[in-house]
């Protein structure tokens, strides 16, 4: 059977390393979004005999499994090949190993081995041996899967890398947060970053709690948020409000609003009256309009005055009652984020993979973009070091144009971007307002703010943000 293997080192003790590893937000971490999805939690963390069943969703691995049965999807659900893991050695500091139980591969086992490297820092080997359940003539299949696995351990060795230097950095005793919106793209990082570092995570969620200890309902479209949740709690993170994709209908534009503000109301009493010292809420640069051609826009500059705006200005200001009462209030303009598993790049990456991609909007139009990395290292930092406050702007320290977005893109899959994609298609999926407002942008935004806050980017380029989140 093939036999991948992969050797790491990182400058910290094997301890801190595997204790590391133990924590819930462990798997979600390493796991790179829009590549694998865990349906269930670890019944028991690492420990010999906990399973979990897996999503797998990534398209070149899923493909190499077409006659696979989809048993158990009902619709509506998920897209990808379900993989149910169990662990079956545990060695504390020392190792663990995984194996699948049931399908998609005809035998799947993963070595996590630990060892001391010089000076106090740790080696991880990474021996994984698998086979597909039928092979493809010349090796192809074995070539397409080893390209996949390199891939997935050079994201895990930069990720673990850099969380633990965050960790490193930010050392504070444990802290509870309560996140609302802790099941979207940034909320499921942050959730699971805070939990590697060893605090505690509430997680506010719309449907029943019921089984779900680290729950507590709430439905903010009543004002509905029992004060008592938020009792001890050190910081509330709120990433609630309805995506903004979509086409941009009357209704959805006005679920958007409704949304955030719902969210944002509710939260900011119950802080004020729980006393919770701090509420981390998220916002947008859409708060200085789609088009700000030739500013460099800060904190400070005036908010512009289109749809866009207008939803963050109103957002923002949801927030008050919660600085009125003395709680410190940072309110993050977020710009583009980039992941493979949702937001602005997850659809471009099939056109370029063909050889069909290109820029979207002017060339010379400037665009502020954020690993989602990155971001919820923010959100972590911001949580903790008590210096961030009131609007700060969340992204990265070189904004780019949209035509070296593309060439940069392109460049790291490897394909063409010469020709610009049409407008026609962006403007049939969004409408011609969710096109004036999300694709026919310009905004170079200043991050100079988050970063004498003591602030550090992780991947302060595109390229590496690109390359990190599609695992180059």
């Amino acid at each position: 059977m093939p036999v991948f293997e992969r050797v790491s080192r990182y400058p910290y003790p094997r301890a801190t390393v595997f204790a590391w590893h133990t924590r819930p937000g462990a798997f979600a971490r390493l796991s790179p979004p829009g590549m694998a999805t865990a349906l269930k939690p670890l019944t028991n963390g690492i420990e010999v005999g906990s399973e979990t069943e897996l999503l797998i969703s990534h398209p070149l691995v899923a493909g190499l499994l077409p006659h696979v049965p989809r048993r158990g999807m009902r619709k509506g659900a998920p897209i990808g090949l379900r993989w149910l893991v169990r662990h079956v050695e545990f060695v504390a500091n020392e190792r663990f190993v995984d194996e699948q139980v049931s399908e998609p591969f005809r035998s799947w086992r993963h070595e996590h081995t630990f060892t001391d490297g010089p000076g106090g820092s740790t080696i991880i080997t990474d021996r994984v041996t698998w086979a597909l359940p039928v092979s493809i003539p010349g090796g192809i299949d074995q070539a397409l899967v080893e390209m996949q696995l390199d891939g997935l351990f050079a994201f895990r060795e930069r990720q673990l890398r850099d969380d633990l230097d965050l960790h490193t950095r930010l050392a504070a005793p444990p802290r509870r947060v309560v996140v609302a919106g802790a099941s979207g793209l940034i909320g499921t990082q942050l959730c699971a970053l805070l939990t590697t570092g060893g605090h505690t995570v509430t997680r506010l969620v719309r449907g029943s709690a019921k089984g779900q200890p680290d729950a507590v309902r709430w439905d903010p479209a009543q004002r509905r948020l029992d004060v008592a949740a938020l009792e001890g709690a050190d910081a509330v993170v709120n990433l609630s409000g309805e995506s903004i994709a979509g086409r941009f209908t009357r209704a959805h534009k006005e679920k958007v609003l409704a949304s955030r503000l719902d969210a944002t109301n509710t939260l900011a009493s119950a802080v004020a009256a729980a006393r919770v010292p701090a509420l981390v809420q998220a916002s947008a640069i859409g708060y200085y309009g789609a088009r700000r051609p030739g500013e460099l826009l800060t904190e400070a500059s005036d908010p512009g005055q289109d749809l866009l705006a207008g939803v963050v200005r109103a957002w923002e200001a949801a927030a008050q009652p919660a600085a009125d009462a003395g709680v410190r209030v940072a309110q993050l303009r977020t710009g583009i984020v980039l992941s493979e598993g949702g937001g602005a790049l997850a659809p471009q990456v099939p056109l370029f993979s063909v050889g069909l991609g290109g820029r979207l909007g002017a060339p010379n139009a400037w665009m502020s973009w954020i690993g989602l990395d990155d971001t919820v290292r923010a959100y972590l930092h911001t949580i903790l070091t008590d210096v961030v406050e009131g609007p700060t702007n969340l992204v990265a320290p070189r904004p780019v144009t949209n035509q070296e977005f593309a060439t940069t893109l392109g460049r790291v899959l490897h394909r063409p971007a010469a020709v610009p994609t049409p407008s026609i298609g962006p403007k049939l999926l969004l409408g011609a307002d969710g096109y004036d407002q999300m694709i026919d942008t310009d905004q170079r935004v200043a991050s100079q703010k988050l970063s004498e806050s003591g602030f550090w980017f992780a991947q302060g380029t595109l390229a590496d943000a690109l390359r990190h989140a599609l695992m180059r």
